[in-house]
């Protein structure tokens, strides 16, 4: 998420077994690894992180058909864009533990994702005179992306109906849904090894053409990345909520409040992590930071899948709507952000260094 207040696969099998083989190739940085990492980078950003880019855009997909299926005053066709909009959501908050590469270099995450959104933009250009269109919406961030449709959809109190939408509102959440369909495209094609290929990257790490000059780097890289996450979910996602109002809750910075997906949110940006780290995604198993941990370290590697377990468990253990967790239950929301703190300290105190000295 670019939050205003926190910070500024199914793939072609030849070409997966041509980057499997030139991964192979000789490290080309001053310092030659005694281990070679090419299973875990090529397994993580090809079958984690491109593959959750193409889960994103397809889900994108299905909701661009959802809007445009809308009929004003049908409540199923508006319940249809609001499960889209949830099952859209989950693959980009399980992007958020790896936001390098495209959706930082393109600005596709505060394109996709800003928050908290402009009422008073999106009021201006409804009021208008101007066809709304999504090259119109990309002058603004806080007025495109997840929020704003999400916005649209269920409205500040959550309550929206589908009689409550004029034409001029579908206008806009059609841009708006096609503005976001665009973007995930973009960012699955900057990944993809038929396109953009930022992959590559990590699949040849070490090697000439690569971003990174060692293996050690991009493992640094994916590291980096998920502590950064987990500061994000502890710090500023649940703290800022909790406590932004002198120590009180503050409702109105809360990610995903209008269609209480907060929880969701969380949980799905703790499982990136998770992913990263096992190497799995979906129905696909493969090599991740655990298979480098477990050999090092068996216990630091039992104590971070342990821990990622917990911070779900507790985020998904919060009663009712985070929105009124965070004044009637907020025990239960300081327990899981504990979880979430304990894991980020872990992930900077111990994974961090042992992958540095690799």
């Amino acid at each position: 998420m670019k939050n205003l207040n926190f910070r500024n696969i199914t793939l072609g099998l030849a070409s997966t077994i041509l980057l499997f083989s030139c991964s192979n190739n000789d490290d080309s940085s001053s310092t030659t690894p005694s281990t070679n990492y090419s299973s875990e980078l090529t397994n993580i950003s090809l079958n984690v992180i491109t593959a959750t880019y193409k889960d994103l855009d397809d889900q994108a997909a299905t909701l661009k058909t959802a809007v445009d299926n809308f009929t004003i005053g049908d409540e199923a066709s508006l319940e249809a864009i609001k499960t889209a909009w949830r099952a859209t959501r989950s693959p980009w908050e399980k992007s958020e533990g790896f936001l390098y590469g495209p959706v930082d270099t393109e600005g596709l995450d505060p394109a996709l994702d800003s928050w908290p959104v402009d009422v008073t933009a999106i009021n201006a250009i409804l009021s208008s005179d101007n066809t709304i269109t999504s090259t119109l919406l990309a002058t603004n961030n806080e007025a495109r992306g997840f929020h704003t449709i999400e916005y649209f959809i269920w409205g500040l109190d959550g309550n929206k109906t589908a009689s409550e939408l004029t034409a001029r509102d579908i206008e806009y959440l059609k841009a708006a849904t096609d503005d976001l369909k665009n973007n995930t495209q973009t960012l699955y094609d900057g990944w993809n090894t038929s396109s953009g290929n930022f992959a590559s990257n990590f699949i040849n790490a070490g090697q000439s053409g690569s971003l990174y000059t060692s293996q050690k780097g991009a493992l640094e890289e994916i590291v980096d990345g998920l502590i950064t996450i987990a500061d994000e979910v502890g710090n500023g996602k649940i703290e800022t909520p909790l406590n932004g109002n002198g120590g009180s809750a503050q409702p109105e910075a809360e990610e995903s409040r209008f269609s209480h997906n907060s929880k969701a949110d969380f949980a799905d940006n703790i499982r990136s992590i998770q992913n990263v780290y096992l190497g799995d995604f979906g129905s696909v198993s493969g090599s991740g930071l655990t298979d480098i941990i477990v050999d090092q370290n068996a216990t630091l590697d039992a104590t971070i899948k342990s821990q990622i377990t917990d911070a779900i468990t507790a985020i998904e253990s919060i009663p009712g709507t985070f929105t009124d967790a965070i004044t009637n239950n907020r025990t239960a929301v300081q327990n899981a952000q504990e979880k979430v703190r304990t894991l980020q300290t872990t992930l900077e105190s111990q994974l961090k260094p042992l992958i540095s000295n690799l």
